[in-house]
């Protein structure tokens, strides 16, 4: 089945002159033309979510572009395919983590202004830092002071 240029942007929510720019930027290798049509297949769909993955993650257009060629060079640039993703997976993996340091952080300093409001003060909180918070509460404090929270 093909897909025109319009239907792929509906499909994936990106406007046609990304498309186009991905296009000539050479992330589509096997793209075909009909009468200068770009004829969109499976291939460019599955194409496109790795592009999106991998542009998602941090990856700039030109090392995409880099990926997109070992891929049409065959199975000898399997070890740079598989490197690439195993960086990108712990640079994600790494954001994960400094996400759920600000969550908890913040989930903490939500119960510390809901128990210090109703408390009137903050001297009730204060005297159980650093180490005897309630269960629960103790884990988001520590976890949310693991590291600097950016």
């Amino acid at each position: 089945m093909t897909y025109t240029i319009g239907q792929i942007s509906e499909m994936f929510g990106l406007p046609i002159s990304t498309l186009r720019y991905y296009d000539k930027e050479g992330l589509f290798p096997y793209l075909e033309r009909t009468s200068g049509i770009r004829k969109f297949t499976d291939t460019e769909i599955d194409a496109l979510n790795v592009i999106e993955c991998l542009k998602g993650s941090g990856l700039e257009i030109r090392d995409i572009k880099r990926f997109m060629d070992w891929c049409t060079q065959g199975p000898d640039t399997y070890p740079q395919r598989k490197e690439l993703f195993e960086t990108r997976l712990a640079a994600i993996e790494e954001e994960i983590a400094q996400l759920s340091r600000m969550r908890d952080m913040l989930k903490y300093k939500c119960w510390y202004y809901d128990t210090a409001i109703a408390d009137g003060s903050e001297d009730r909180i204060l005297a159980m830092l650093p180490d005897n918070l309630p269960e629960g509460i103790q884990e988001l404090y520590d976890n949310g002071n693991s590291a600097s929270v950016r």
